[in-house]
């Protein structure tokens, strides 16, 4: 079919016609499927049942220290999972504390600690430095955002590029204003278009020279080894690059196996400076006397060694390929050629980010839901749900079974023509 701008308004009231038609009859279908998170599906979630058998009675003592893994003790975590996250991450074992489940709330602690304690010795707490701001990269991880937001920091929309942000734009504010504290990244397979930072971006980051002396980096390393084809991204260690420039206290690493193992009950772990770990320590060791170990320790018993993670990987990769494979597919057939929508194909991550007609976004995922679609709400990767375009879509193709992606997709298709012709429609009318 023609590129839909093409058509005259005759040819788009007809077409829309035919789309309602089809569209009712989606809806009478009563479906309830579920696209709106990067969730786990059940069979990835099964890969890690043998994690449940990994340690016996005779386990909890067997640590290279002989720590009791059942008792207080080692705040920064065994000294196997501390080496496993400094492989991962790229830095060294002294550079990584492991705390619980949830990166996300190693995330949130860091940024309280700065609100109200500040990020070093003679550096004044967040709250009492006025009006402060993070940087965001625009589409990005709605709960980075929830997190700024909860604590009252402004956001400022950065726009994301295949190469990584809009590093001129970054240099400027964090280079010549004191009131930019941070910025929220995802190097690698960025949530949601999948795109991971060139190496030029990288170095540019160690590069910064910030007018605040407490600036950080958040850099979100959630997809470091989640590929999808056989030529994966390769992302620049930034910690190697601060180092080369002196820049390391900038730099907060975060990762997890949330997406690994168990979303509910998988490992976190950060990496700083040995500077700013001594100070993070100092008020982690009021919060807790030590995570959880003995899940610690059944990771380290069931991967063994980094080669164990890399096979583990491919596993997850065998069951979730053919899901993005599905959706691209979809998309193609249905939408290619028409001129009313444009879609990321990222070789890892989670997420599909789907661009439809300006304005046209939130009446996408309306008309999805009342046909019985659920996806993410449209302008959630934006800070404050705003996205300023309403035009961009967050697909999470993980958790729906096959049989149901098929359909929600091509549900989903629907919806994003009927929109276009709607606006469509209304523009030729308008003018």
């Amino acid at each position: 079919m023609a590129a839909y701008n093409t058509l005259s308004a005759a040819a788009l009231a007809e077409l829309k016609s035919k789309l309602e038609t089809a569209y009712r009859n989606e809806q009478s279908l009563g479906l309830k499927l579920d696209m709106s998170r990067g969730k786990p599906c059940a069979e990835q979630l099964d890969l890690s049942m043998g994690m449940l058998d990994a340690l016996s009675s005779a386990d909890i003592l067997d640590t290279e220290t002989g720590t009791d893994t059942r008792n207080y003790g080692l705040l920064e975590g065994i000294p196997e999972a501390r080496r496993m996250f400094a492989e991962l991450l790229g830095v060294s074992a002294a550079e990584v504390f492991v705390g619980g489940n949830s990166s996300l709330n190693l995330m949130y602690d860091t940024v309280a600690r700065a609100m109200q304690f500040g990020t070093m010795e003679n550096e004044a707490p967040w709250n009492r430095q006025g009006t402060i701001k993070f940087l965001c990269p625009v589409p990005g991880y709605d709960r980075h955002f929830a997190v700024t937001q909860t604590f009252g920091i402004e956001m400022i929309p950065v726009p994301m590029s295949p190469t990584g942000p809009d590093m001129d734009m970054v240099e400027d504010y964090v280079n010549h204003d004191p009131s930019i504290k941070g910025i929220w990244c995802v190097p690698k397979y960025s949530n949601p278009d999948g795109y991971t930072y060139s190496d030029e971006t990288v170095r540019r980051f160690a590069s910064l020279k910030p007018a605040a002396r407490d600036f950080r980096i958040f850099w979100d390393n959630a997809y470091c080894i989640h590929d999808l084809t056989d030529t994966p991204d390769h992302l620049l260690n930034l910690m190697d690059e601060c180092k080369k420039r002196g820049t390391e206290d900038m730099v907060y690493m975060f990762a997890s196996t949330s997406k690994i193992t168990f979303s509910g009950a998988g490992v976190a772990a950060m990496a700083m400076s040995v500077k700013n770990m001594a100070w993070a320590k100092k008020f982690l060791t009021m919060q807790t006397i030590g995570f959880d170990k003995i899940n610690q320790l059944r990771h380290i018993r069931f991967f063994r060694d980094m080669d164990g993670i890399r096979a583990h990987m491919q596993k997850h990769r065998a069951i979730i390929y053919p899901r993005f494979e599905l959706v691209w597919k979809t998309l193609e057939q249905e939408l290619g050629g028409l001129g009313i929508a444009d879609w990321t194909h990222p070789n890892g991550g989670y997420f599909i980010s789907l661009n439809v007609l300006p304005g046209c976004a939130k009446r996408v995922v309306a008309l999805c839901k009342e046909a019985g679609v659920v996806l993410t709400g449209a302008g959630a990767s934006f800070p404050y749900g705003i996205d300023p375009n309403d035009t961009n879509i967050r697909i999470a193709p993980t958790y729906p079974t096959l049989e149901e992606l098929a359909k929600a997709a091509e549900v989903l298709c629907l919806c994003v023509k009927l929109a276009a012709v709607e606006k469509l429609l209304e523009q030729k009318q308008a003018a």
